[in-house]
C-alpha cells in the first residue's frame, strides 16, 4: 500500500495503516466489545413509580414519605363514571357501583375502597348512633330512597367534588393501594386488574362513560410512555437517519456503515446501562434515540473527508488514512466535550435525567470507538465509488465563505442584535410543571384525567399534617375549631374543589347525637364528649373504612387533604404560601407546608434549575479548558465560548415567544446542547488552525479553508442532528418532546452561529500578518484542493 507524499508520519497515520492492515481483526474486536457490553441489557428494567423523578435528598419527597409513615398510604386508582342520562342516582347505576365497589376490594395491594354507595353515613335513631352504607344492599331502591340518597350525597362536604359532582352527573370509586415498592410488577398487576374491572363495567353499562385516573395510573403511564417511545421512536429515528444520511453522502456503503456504527453504539450504551443497574424511565428510555442522533456526527465527518479526498484523486486506502489524520483529533475532542455535557446531568435533582446523561455518555464513547476502529475497517472492505471533481469547481461553501468575509461587519452586528433581542425575551419564560400534562392527549391517562377534571374535580391534592399539642389532642374543641376554620378558609380559595377533613365528621356526629338537629351541626364543646363521639363512630365503621387515613395512631395529629383544579405550578405555590401564612397566624407558630406528589412536582423544575446551574457551569468550565488546551490558544478558547453560549440564549428566546413555559426537561437542555453544539465549533476551529499552522494561510484564507474542508460536514451533521432531535417531538411524553424541540432549536442556532458569527469574530479579532504563502492560495478552489 502506497501513501501520498503529504501524509504526515505521525501516530495517527501509523495507527491508520495498522488498522487497515488488520481490518478483519478490528471488525472482530468491535463485535466482541459490543456483545460483552450488550449482555448487560438483561439487567435493564422499567421503573413505574413517579418517585424515581426525585432524588433521595429531595425535601418534598422526604416530607411526603414521612407523611405516609404516619397515615395510611394513599396511592390510588380512581374510576370515574358518567352516565349518558346525566343522572347518577338511578337504581341500575347505583347497583352497578355497589358491584364494582365490591370487586374493587380484590385489586392487588388494595387497602381501602371508597365510593358513593359505601360511604359511611351516620344518623340518629332515637338514642342510637347508626353508621351504615349510604346505599343499602338488601333494600329495594324506591324513588324516596333515591331522593334521600341524592340529598345526602350532594350536601355532604366529604363527598361533593370528591366522589360525586355537584350536579349529580358524575361519580367516582377510589381504590387506595398500599404498595410494598419491592417488585416492578406491583403497579402493572394492579392496573391489569383495574382495567379488566373497567372493561367489564363498560360492557354491562354501555351508556356510561368510564375513566381511569389517579396516582397509580400515573405511574403506569410513565412505564407505558417509556415502552411506546422505545418501540416507535427508534424505528422512526432509523428511517429518518437512513434518508438524511444517504441524501448527504450519496453513498450506499457509507450510509450502511454509518447505520451499523450508530446502531452498535446504541446497543453498547444500553448494555452498559444494564451493567450499571439503571432502571429505565421516560427520560432515560429515549437514550437510544439521542445516541443514534449524536453518534452519527463522528461517522459523517470521517466519511465526508474520505470522500472529498477520493474526489481529489486519492486512492481509497490513502483517503482513509488522510481522513483519520485530519479528523482523529477533532472527533476525539468533540466526543469528549459531548460526554462532559451529558455527564453534567448527574447534577440534576431528578435522577432519570442523570441516567439519560450516563447512558448517552456511554453511547458517545462507543460511537467514537467504533468510528475510529470499525468504520475505517468496514470502508476498507466495502466497495466505494466516488466521482472525481475538478479542482477548479467552486462550491456553495466557497461562495458562503466569500460572502461572510465580504459582509463580516454587517453579519457581526446583525447576529449580535439578534442574540440581544432574543436574550431580552428569555426571562419571559414561565416555570410550569403539571404532571398531568407530561403526557400527550392521545395517552389514555391524560384523556381520562382531563375528563375527570372537567366533570368531577382535578387530581391535584395538597396535604397537611396538623399537629395537636399532645396525644389524644385531636378531641380538643379548640384544636378542632382551628381545623374547621382552616378547612373553611381553604374551601373559599379559588380552584379548591374539595377539602377532606375530620372536622366535618365531628360536626355531623354532634348533630347525630343531638337527634339530628341541623342547628347542632357544629363542633362538640366538650373534649370528653368529642372523644366519646369519635370512639363510638370508629367502633361502628367496617373493616378497611377506618379513619387511619386521616388521624394518626395516638390521635396527636390529623391529615387534611385539599383537592384542587389542575393548577399551574405558580398557582399551587401561591396557594401553599397563603395556606402557610394562615396556619402560622391562626394555628401554630411552626412553619407548616403542604405535602404530596403535586407539591413534589411543583418544585422539581425550580430545584432542577438550581442544581443544573451548577452542573452547566462545571461543564462550561471543563469544556472551555479542554478547548483552550486542545486548540493551544487561550484567545481562540475564549472566542469559542461565544458560538457555544449564543445558541442557548437564542433557543430560549424563541421558546419564550412561541411557547412561554418551561418544564423540568428544559432545565437540562443548556447542559446537553452545550455538549452537542460545541462539536461544530471544534471542527470549524480545528480546520481554521490547520490552515494557519500547516499551510501558513492568513485569517481570511484560513476561514475559506475551514468552510471548504468542513462546511459540508457541519451542515450535514447539523441537519441530521436537527432531524434526529425533532423525532423526539413525536414522543407521547411531553418532557421528551420539549427536550427534542429545544435541542433541535439550539443546534439550528449553533449552525447559524458557526457559519456567520464565528467567522466574523475570527476575522475581527484574530487578525494576522500577510501569510508567507502566495496570493494564489486565496483562490477557494486551490485551498479546497490542498
Amino acid at each position: 500500500m502506497q501513501t501520498t507524499p503529504d501524509l504526515q508520519k505521525n501516530a495517527v497515520v501509523t495507527y491508520a495503516r495498522f488498522l487497515l492492515r488488520w481490518r478483519w481483526a478490528a471488525i472482530a474486536l468491535a463485535l466482541v466489545v459490543t456483545v460483552v457490553a450488550a449482555y448487560g441489557a438483561k439487567n435493564l428494567g422499567f421503573a413505574s413509580d413517579y418517585r424515581v423523578f426525585f432524588g433521595d435528598d429531595n425535601p418534598q419527597l422526604a416530607a411526603y414519605e414521612e407523611l405516609q409513615k404516619v397515615y395510611t398510604k394513599d396511592d390510588s386508582i380512581l374510576i370515574v363514571l358518567k352516565p349518558k342520562s346525566g343522572d347518577v342516582f338511578t337504581p341500575e347505576l347505583l347497583r352497578g357501583i355497589q358491584d364494582l365497589t365490591a370487586k374493587a376490594w380484590k385489586t392487588p395491594f388494595s387497602s381501602r375502597v371508597d365510593s358513593l354507595t359505601n360511604f359511611q353515613h351516620s344518623h340518629a335513631e332515637e338514642d342510637d348512633l347508626i353508621v351504615e352504607d349510604l346505599v343499602q344492599k338488601s333494600n329495594p331502591l324506591r324513588q324516596s330512597d333515591l331522593t334521600q340518597v341524592r340529598h345526602i350525597a350532594l350536601t355532604e362536604p366529604l363527598l361533593k367534588h370528591r366522589l360525586i359532582s355537584p350536579d349529580g352527573t358524575t361519580t367516582a370509586i377510589n381504590i387506595t393501594l398500599n404498595l410494598p415498592q419491592k417488585e416492578l410488577t406491583e403497579i402493572p398487576s394492579a392496573m391489569t386488574y383495574a382495567r379488566a374491572l373497567v372493561e367489564e363495567f363498560r360492557i354491562a353499562h354501555p351508556d356510561t362513560h368510564v375513566a381511569l385516573t389517579g396516582m397509580v395510573p400515573l405511574n403506569s403511564a410513565f412505564f407505558e410512555a417509556s415502552m411506546t417511545d422505545m418501540s416507535t421512536l427508534i424505528p422512526l429515528m432509523y428511517g429518518v437517519l437512513l434518508l438524511v444520511t444517504f441524501f448527504m453522502l450519496r453513498s450506499i456503503s457509507g450510509t450502511a456503515v454509518t447505520l451499523i456504527v450508530i446502531g452498535l453504539s446504541a446497543v453498547t450504551a444500553m448494555g452498559i446501562g444494564g451493567w450499571l443497574n439503571i432502571q429505565l424511565t421516560p427520560p432515560s428510555a429515549v437514550a437510544p434515540t439521542v445516541i443514534l442522533t449524536i453518534a452519527i456526527a463522528d461517522s459523517i465527518h470521517i466519511l465526508v473527508t474520505l470522500f472529498s479526498a477520493m474526489r481529489a484523486g486519492m486512492g481509497k486506502y490513502d483517503a482513509i488514512v488522510e481522513s483519520l489524520r485530519v479528523n482523529f483529533g477533532p472527533v476525539f475532542l468533540t466526543s469528549l466535550t459531548t460526554i462532559v455535557g451529558f455527564l453534567s446531568l448527574n447534577f440534576s435533582d431528578s435522577p432519570p435525567f442523570g441516567d439519560l446523561g450516563n447512558i448517552t455518555a456511554a453511547g458517545v464513547t462507543a460511537a467514537w470507538f467504533f468510528s475510529v476502529l470499525l468504520l475505517p475497517a468496514l470502508m476498507a472492505i466495502l466497495p466505494v465509488r466516488i466521482k472525481a471533481r475538478a479542482a477548479t469547481d467552486v462550491t456553495f461553501m466557497d461562495k458562503l465563505a466569500n460572502f461572510v468575509i465580504l459582509r463580516r461587519r454587517i453579519l457581526l452586528a446583525g447576529t449580535v442584535a439578534l442574540v440581544v433581542g432574543l436574550g431580552v425575551m428569555v426571562p419571559q419564560n414561565m416555570l410550569n410543571d403539571q404532571f398531568v400534562q407530561y403526557f400527550d392527549k392521545s395517552v389514555p391517562f391524560r384523556a381520562d384525567s382531563d375528563f375527570t377534571a372537567d366533570n368531577l374535580s382535578g387530581m391535584y391534592q395538597l396535604q397537611w399534617s396538623l399537629p395537636a399539642t399532645e396525644a389524644g389532642g385531636v378531641n380538643d374543641p379548640v384544636y378542632l375549631g382551628k381545623i374547621s376554620a382552616f378547612s373553611d378558609w381553604l374551601r373559599v380559595q379559588p380552584g379548591v374543589d374539595n377539602v377532606l377533613t375530620v372536622s366535618d365528621i365531628f360536626k355531623r356526629l354532634n348533630k347525630n347525637m343531638h337527634g339530628d338537629d341541623p342547628a347542632m351541626y357544629r363542633m362538640p364543646e366538650d373534649r370528653n364528649l368529642s372523644a366519646q363521639f369519635l370512639l363510638l363512630y370508629e367502633m361502628s365503621l367496617p373493616y378497611g373504612l377506618d379513619l387511619n387515613n386521616q388521624i394518626n395512631v395516638d390521635k396527636s395529629a390529623v391529615r387534611l387533604v385539599a383537592t384542587t383544579e389542575n393548577f399551574t405550578t405558580n398557582d399551587l405555590k401561591a396557594l401553599d404560601q397563603r395556606a402557610s401564612l394562615w396556619l402560622k397566624q391562626n394555628f401554630s407558630t411552626q412553619h407548616l407546608e403542604a405535602s404530596g406528589p403535586v407539591m413534589m412536582f411543583t418544585f422539581i423544575t425550580e430545584r432542577n434549575i438550581q442544581s443544573m446551574l451548577i452542573g452547566t457551569t462545571v461543564a462550561l468550565l471543563l469544556i472551555s479548558l479542554i478547548l483552550m488546551v486542545a486548540l493551544r490558544s487561550f484567545k481562540l478558547g475564549l472566542i469559542s465560548l461565544v458560538p457555544n453560549l449564543v445558541p442557548v440564549i437564542m433557543t430560549f428566546g424563541v421558546w419564550a415567544i412561541f411557547v412561554g413555559q418551561v418544564d423540568v426537561a428544559a432545565t437540562i437542555v443548556t447542559a446537553t446542547s452545550l455538549g452537542v453544539v460545541v462539536d461544530a465549533t471544534v471542527h470549524f476551529l480545528s480546520k481554521y488552525l490547520r490552515a494557519q499552522r500547516e499551510k501558513h494561510l492568513n485569517t481570511e484564507d484560513a476561514v475559506r479553508y475551514a468552510f471548504a474542508n468542513v462546511g459540508v460536514a457541519l451542515f450535514a451533521t447539523s441537519l441530521i442532528l436537527i432531524a434526529g432531535f425533532a423525532v423526539l417531538t413525536w414522543s407521547t411524553f411531553r418532557l421528551n418532546a420539549s427536550m427534542g424541540q429545544l435541542t433541535a432549536l439550539a443546534i439550528a442556532a449553533a449552525l447559524l452561529a458557526d457559519f456567520l458569527l464565528l467567522p466574523a469574530l475570527l476575522l475581527t479579532i484574530d487578525k494576522r500578518r500577510k501569510a508567507k504563502a502566495s496570493t494564489e492560495n486565496a483562490d477557494p478552489a486551490l485551498i479546497a484542493a490542498e
